[in-house]
């Protein structure tokens, strides 16, 4: 039987994603727009709608819907601004930040995922979304984005990311240790350290961003 994914792609927005209180009208359109099963792997096309992380190549995962949901809700990007993603994954969350935003600069340091993402975003006619493929950590780059998506997990965000972050920008991360980590919405511009606890929850480290061992006698 042939899945009927636009109901699937309803479902999934009425059933997980607002319910989480994900409510802006602009976000929820995005998610009921672009079609996520055309950014799953082929084995496992048929949970692209389910609630819950998907694998991908490299030990790999793309976030559960909520857990997009509620990252894109909390960074809003605006029309008229730029986003860079730090992990560009299957392209999923970079072709929904491109329909939110003016540009979306993503990173992937894997290049097989980079080249992947590329055709499914030029699949889908996105236009405004450019994927390099290096790693954050060794990228050199001078300029500032409005908005910084960082879709991995790091023990504290890098001073390196919120040096590409304007003043007033904002960055979306999940920090801390696992299992108890913590999604922060971090806006250095308006008040120096006092960062939004958004919820918790708990995600694969970025690779070279995960806390280093606690030895113990």
């Amino acid at each position: 039987m042939t899945l009927d994914y636009a109901r699937a792609r309803e479902t999934m927005v009425e059933q997980q994603v607002r319910p989480w209180d994900v409510l802006d009208a602009r976000v929820l359109e995005t998610l009921g727009a672009i079609p996520r099963e055309a950014f799953v792997p082929d084995a496992v096309r048929a949970l692209a709608y389910a609630d819950t992380a998907l694998p991908l190549a490299h030990g790999e995962r793309m976030m559960k819907p909520v857990l997009e949901g509620r990252m894109l809700q909390a960074l809003l990007p605006a029309d008229g601004e730029s986003v860079l993603e730090i992990g560009t994954g299957s392209g999923y969350v970079t072709a929904c930040l491109a329909r939110l935003a003016r540009e979306v600069v993503s990173l992937e340091r894997h290049r097989d995922l980079a080249d992947t993402a590329r055709a499914r975003l030029a699949s889908q006619g996105i236009d405004n979304a450019q994927v390099e493929a290096v790693d954050a950590f060794g990228w050199s780059n001078q300029r500032q984005f409005d908005v910084i998506c960082v879709t991995g997990a790091v023990s504290a965000v890098p001073t390196r990311f919120l040096e590409w972050l304007k003043p007033e920008g904002r960055l979306f991360a999940v920090c801390g240790r696992s299992p108890a980590m913590e999604a922060k919405l971090v806006r250095p511009g308006v008040n120096r350290g006092a960062d939004e606890s958004l919820f918790e929850t708990d995600l694969p480290y970025l690779a070279g961003a995960a806390p280093r061992p606690e030895f113990t006698l």
